[in-house]
Order: structure tokens, then sequence, then C-alpha cells
């Protein structure tokens, strides 16, 4: 019975923190433009700061149309936003905020979480798919030419983490972190942010929801909750690409007093890589598509490759 109280308690918590941690990233991304681009909007709504501005567009979004176009296939149109969402929310049942703050602590957990967050991209290419729309079917085949360009970069710097760790354990990986991996570690790092950036198809590797060609690619025919979800599945995505790195090269709960405040620490760096992803967003223009590929190609699987390959060696000395 108390093994039963002790998973539920651990579900509610990750369910909590799935609830308020991305919306508290769109909060900061909407602060964070507004003041880098000199948006007026988002500082008025409810007075200090704008800070109702988040509670307004979610109002906004649920008094909208929900509709679903005559020629789309219904079943896959209405369940894309899920297979979207779902997913993160997965993830974030192994990735710990200390050694036992964690919902679970699999042998596996990197490749788990890295399996599971690819399965999160399909929401986008179903809803492609689906929308019978040809500026959404583009959008959708954009996503899947990113998905098989950055799953590979992604996967190979996250493995030079784990032979260093000598685990695939998420607690095991930042129980063996030390402060020389920034040295070691440092091209992993670039890449596995880059590749995370461009599976989430965040600015600058949004392709497949270029405005100015697309529409919205893949989210064109979607409205009301249902795109809602897609936005709150895209800053999930950010707490779990945030939360990843922070695992894997930032030494996840490791800091001062890291026993009593470990979990403190963790959310401090989530939320600083937090902010770098919105801040690549306003400081970067958007790469073309072929630009987008031949960055995975040419440059990060040859850099995961030969960072691969210094840790073999950096191991066996």
């Amino acid at each position: 019975m108390g093994e039963v109280l002790e998973i539920a308690l651990r579900c509610l918590v990750v369910l909590a923190a799935f609830l308020v941690l991305p919306l508290l990233i769109g909060q900061i991304e909407h602060k964070t433009m507004a003041h880098m681009q000199s948006r007026v909007g988002p500082m008025y709504a409810g007075g200090f700061h704008g800070w109702a501005q988040l509670i307004a567009d979610g109002v906004k979004f649920v008094q909208k149309e929900d509709v679903t176009p005559r020629a789309a296939d219904r079943t896959v149109f209405a369940l894309a936003p899920a297979v979207a969402l779902v997913p993160y929310l997965v993830v974030l049942f192994v990735i710990p905020l200390g050694p036992s703050m964690v919902g679970a602590d699999l042998d596996l957990g990197l490749f788990f979480a890295l399996a599971v967050m690819s399965i999160g991209v399909l929401g986008s290419l179903m809803g492609g798919w689906a929308s019978a729309n040809k500026y959404s079917l583009i959008g959708g085949l954009r996503v899947a030419s990113q998905l098989m360009s950055y799953e590979l970069p992604m996967v190979l710097s996250a493995v030079s983490v784990a032979m260093m760790a000598g685990t695939l354990s998420l607690v095991g990986i930042a129980e063996a972190w030390q402060w020389s991996w920034l040295l070691w570690q440092l091209p992993a790092l670039v890449v596995f942010v880059t590749a995370g950036l461009a599976e989430l198809q965040r600015p600058p590797f949004d392709m497949p929801i270029a405005d100015a060609e697309l529409v919205l690619g893949p989210y064109t025919e979607y409205g009301g909750m249902r795109f809602a979800m897609f936005l709150l599945a895209e800053y999930a995505g950010i707490l779990v690409l945030a939360a990843l790195t922070t695992t894997l090269f930032l030494g996840g709960w490791r800091g001062p007093s890291s026993e009593e405040l470990g979990w403190l620490w963790a959310l401090t760096k989530t939320m600083v890589v937090a902010f770098f992803v919105v801040w690549f967003r306003v400081a970067w223009p958007r790469m073309r598509e072929d630009q987008l590929n031949a960055l995975a190609w040419k440059a990060l699987v040859p850099v995961a490759l030969g960072q691969l390959a210094l840790t073999t060696v950096v191991v066996l000395a």
C-alpha cells in the first residue's frame, strides 16, 4: 500500500510540474521577446509587467471555434495534438531533480527519453498529413526530414556522455558528472542542444512552420484548444530538452548544498537553458531548408562522431 501511495505521489508531482513549468516557460518567452524586440503589447495585460498575458492567451484559445476540414482524416486530425503533447509528459517521469526525486530511475533512462521524445514529433507529421491542406502536407514532410536529419547527431552526442559515465541511467549520469566534463563534452553539448532545437522546430530551425511560405505548416487547419495543445507541446518540449541538457551536461542537481537544495539547482539550470532557447528565437534568422539539412549532415554528424572518438580515447586512457 505504501509503494502505491509513493508512486501516486510521484505521478502527481510530475503532473503538477508538467502543468506549471511549460506555462512558466511560455511566460518567459513572452517577456523575453517583448524586451528584446520592443513588443509593448505583452507588457500591459493585467497591469504590472503584463502578468496576465498568458491567462489572456488561454481565454482566447478557449473562445475560438474548433473546426475540422471536410476532407480531413478526422481520427488522425483529432489525435495529432495529443500525440504531440503526451510523450513529453512520459519523458518527465525519468528526468531526475535529485538522487531520489525521480518518477522512475530506469537502467536505460537515456535511450528511453530520446526514443519517447522522437514520438512527439510524429504529432506534427500526423497533423500535416491529415489536414487535407497542401501547406500542411509540405510542413509535415519537412518535419519528417528534420527528424531523420537531426535524430542521429542528438543520439550520438548523448551516447558520448553515457560513455563517460559508464551508465545509461539518468540518475547515474548525473551522479558520475564531473566539472572536467564541461571541457571534454562541450562539442557534444552544442550538438545536443542544436539538434534538440531542430527536433522541436524552434527558430532558427522552424522551416516546417515558416509562416511566410506555409501559413503555419502542419498547424494551419487547427484552431481553439487543439492549436493550444500544439503550443503547450512546444513549451513542454523546451522543458524536456532543457532538463535533459542539465542532467547530461551540467551536473543535474549538483551544486552548493546539493543535498538539501539539489532540486532547486536542477530547476535553476533548466530555466537558464530554457532562456537561451528563447534567446535563439529572437537572435537568429530562419534557415533555408537546404541549409538546415546540410548543417546536420555536414557539420553536426561529423562533430558528434569526432566527440565520440575523443570520449573513447579519454575513457580508455
